[in-house]
């Protein structure tokens, strides 16, 4: 810890101090146009695609994401990437189905389409759901998880120390500019973390002579390849199918404070593009975030902890300066998942509880209450966060606990999507009876019952789900055809405002390409 902590100069304090001065130079500048909620929630729903592509990356990746990914492919492979460049189905997904069914409808939280979709009862319970894992699990979690990383390369810091400081600054940037605070400073964020990793990428493979057939030398039998046999504990080759694309669907079609810069597009191309552009930045990390953790296995050949990996690499790689700009991004990371949850949970509570119950409030009396809400949401993550260190082992069961929330939720989106005939009490039922059958499984889990790698329990909870929601949709009344019709997907949609666009503007020729390079990285690494 301490050789890491002594690498760390001034000039690199420098350069992160000059990080923050830019972020909170943009907090205050947006913070003086920022005064309805629709400002503050939505960007004034003004947000063109390279800010909401760069935006919808740089929120995705944490402080966890960059030490995890290096980590795990240290110790186990490359499958772990497959979260990172796999992305760009559901992305493509929501460009192509839900970017039109969302910005038509002219909501404000991705709950709030349940309600128009289905009924009300959907909606609270998703809402809740969600404000509760974005504060308790995001929220927190981001900044309990980006305390103990800088504790790892300055360990005078106590760790509560780093949480409060992080969470007061970027809850109160988030507080003043809202939405276009945090995009705008999430496209400098992406900036960041792309070249700083590229920088080391390039550093570390100029220590191996630019010869992949270096790494691939160095690195144990199986590590650069993407599809494992049914029994490998990172990623099964059917994980793949069945729970990465799952997972991803909740995550980048149904997650409010990811799907809130696409709410906040200017128009359903611009949302579209920018979903695609996410796509293919999406497909960097494995190159710049993932291969690194292997090539660090010749250079780093004994490391006692595989989440060293990248404080090693920075610190032993980069130069001075060069140093202070990973960990700027390393820092941007941090900030971005903390302030886009927080953002999305006061979307949530103002527009899904105070607006319903109060709709005579005036726009500017709504963007009041959601300031409010997001520093009070602040406060608590800020207390919650250090208390993770108490839940030891159970902490790391978080991923697999999203094979409990994640099924019911991706089931009646993508089936209520297509199929005119599911109801409310269909899709209310498929919910609360997913996630009890799935806490089922996870308990069975927990106590080597039931062997099944989490991945592949996603995607049958997801068809059980599914069946839930089908059968008790059809015991039970049809919906209103008028509501259905407005929140269903027709194929028409696909191709809506794309005539007369040349090849290169057309998101559905952009989504082919991107389609190809994912296909690519997977034949390639396969």
């Amino acid at each position: 810890m301490d050789a890491v902590a002594t690498s760390i100069t001034t000039v690199d304090f420098v350069i992160i101090g000059l990080y923050f001065a830019v972020v909170l130079a943009i907090g205050v500048w947006v913070s003086k146009t920022t005064e309805t909620g629709d400002d503050l929630f939505l960007a004034g729903r003004t947000l063109t695609w390279g800010v909401i592509g760069f935006s919808l990356f740089a929120s995705n990746i944490s402080s966890t994401t960059l030490i995890g990914l290096a980590g795990a492919a240290y110790s186990g492979g490359i499958p772990v990437s497959t979260y990172e460049w796999m992305s760009g189905v559901p992305l493509i997904i929501l460009a192509v189905v839900f970017v039109p069914l969302f910005l038509k409808s002219r909501i404000s939280t991705i709950p709030e389409f349940l309600e128009l979709r289905f009924d009300r009862r959907s909606r609270y319970y998703f809402s809740a759901m969600t404000i509760l894992l974005s504060i308790i699990v995001d929220t927190a979690g981001g900044l309990y998880a980006g305390a103990v990383v800088v504790k790892v390369f300055v360990p005078e810091i106590e760790i509560w120390q780093t949480v409060i400081a992080l969470g007061l600054f970027a809850g109160l940037y988030t507080a003043a500019g809202g939405l276009k605070a945090v995009v705008y400073t999430d496209v400098i964020q992406a900036v960041v973390l792309i070249l700083g990793t590229i920088v080391l990428t390039g550093l570390l493979f100029a220590r191996l002579d630019f010869s992949w057939s270096a790494v691939v030398a160095s690195a144990p039998e199986g590590h650069l390849s993407l599809v494992r046999p049914l029994d490998d504990p990172q990623l099964p080759g059917w994980g793949i199918p069945l729970g990465v694309f799952f997972l991803g669907f909740w995550y980048w079609v149904t997650n409010q404070y990811i799907v809130q810069r696409v709410l906040g597009a200017k128009s359903i191309q611009h949302a579209q593009w920018g979903s695609v552009l996410a796509g293919f930045l999406k497909i960097i990390p494995l190159f710049t975030m993932v291969i690194p953790g292997v090539m660090a296995i010749q250079l780093f050949p004994d490391l006692p902890n595989a989440d060293m990996v990248f404080p090693a690499l920075v610190t032993e790689v980069l130069p001075i300066g060069l140093t202070g700009l990973v960990l700027a991004g390393l820092v941007a990371a941090i900030m971005s998942s903390v302030d886009s949850t927080l953002n999305s949970a006061s979307t949530l509570v103002v527009h899904d509880f105070v607006k319903p119950a109060h709709p005579e409030f005036k726009p500017e009396k709504v963007g009041f209450y959601g300031r409010v809400t997001t520093i009070i949401l602040m406060v608590i993550a800020i207390l919650w966060a250090p208390m993770i260190a108490n839940f030891g082992g159970l902490w790391s069961y978080l991923q697999q606990a999203f094979s409990i929330l994640v099924p019911p939720v991706a089931a009646i989106f993508l089936v209520g999507a297509f199929w005119k005939r599911g109801n409310g009490q269909g899709a209310f039922t498929a919910l609360w009876g997913g996630h009890l059958i799935g806490l089922a499984l996870f308990m069975l889990t927990q106590l080597d019952a039931w062997p099944i790698h989490f991945t592949i329990n996603v995607g049958l909870m997801t068809a059980v789900s599914s069946l839930i929601f089908v059968v008790v949709s059809l015991r039970t009344a049809p919906p209103d055809p008028d509501q259905v019709a407005r929140t269903t997907w027709r194929p028409a949609m696909a191709s809506e405002g794309t005539a007369g666009l040349p090849w290169y503007q057309d998101y559905r020729w952009q989504s082919v390409l991107l389609v190809a390079a994912m296909a690519w990285v997977l034949f390639a690494f396969w």
